[in-house]
């Protein structure tokens, strides 16, 4: 186990020790809120959403100071490490929960998680979705269109998107941020600056990246 594993599983092991009645947020949650955070266009300081974290009522409940202390400290530890990730590559690898019964991929409490972030300044997204460019308003609205399927308010199943969900967030938060945070779009090189659906006409966006990277073509070389 690296020790990216173990901090993601000591931070699971805080987040659980907090009160099960209050609902606090997962691993997976809080990582798709911070991202929110972070894609947001303007800078929301952690005394705006931290007491989130904890679940509905906002208090943690922690039972000594050493334990807040701890336990604060692994979750600014997650925000600084998805802000370093996004710094340096406008790319996010979200953290999804896998059902131990059938193995699927749940993507909806990361999707949950980033829309909640979404909600603490509905004026800045909305000033972005105004000024946006197509793509991006599209990629916004199949955001809220994901949130929508998992509270149970769209007219689209599960099973229609499930499958395709997982692969499509980080490309959507990718081209969000291409808008949302353009001070990092433009501190990126040349070949790393264009938006992560364009791809060449004889390369599907899908396929894999023929420069070997690994990367689906629309996230590596496309991008140009």
């Amino acid at each position: 186990m690296d020790q990216d594993d173990k901090r993601l599983d000591h931070l699971e092991e805080l987040l659980q020790a907090l009160p099960v009645e209050n609902e606090p947020m997962t691993v997976s949650e809080l990582d798709g809120f911070v991202t929110g955070l972070l894609a947001c266009p303007e800078m929301i300081p952690p005394s705006d959403w931290l007491s989130q974290v904890w679940g509905v009522t906002g208090d943690a409940q922690f039972p000594d100071l050493a334990t807040a202390q701890e336990t604060i400290g692994a979750v600014m530890a997650h925000y600084n490490d998805v802000a370093a990730r996004i710094s340096q590559s406008l790319w996010v690898e979200p953290i999804y929960e896998i059902d131990t019964n059938s193995d699927e991929t749940l993507w909806e409490p990361w999707v949950d998680g980033f829309t909640r972030a979404m909600a603490l300044r509905p004026k800045a997204w909305e000033a972005l979705l105004d000024r946006a460019d197509e793509e991006t308003r599209e990629t916004m609205i199949f955001i809220m269109a994901l949130q929508d399927i998992y509270i149970g308010n769209s007219k689209f199943s599960d099973e229609e998107i499930d499958q395709e969900a997982p692969d499509l967030i980080p490309n959507c938060v990718a081209t969000i941020l291409h808008q949302s945070r353009p001070e990092l779009a433009r501190a990126k090189p040349a070949n790393l600056s264009g938006q992560p659906f364009k791809s060449a006409p004889k390369t599907g966006r899908n396929d894999p990246c023929p420069c070997g990277s690994g990367r689906k073509y629309k996230q590596c070389c496309g991008k140009n």
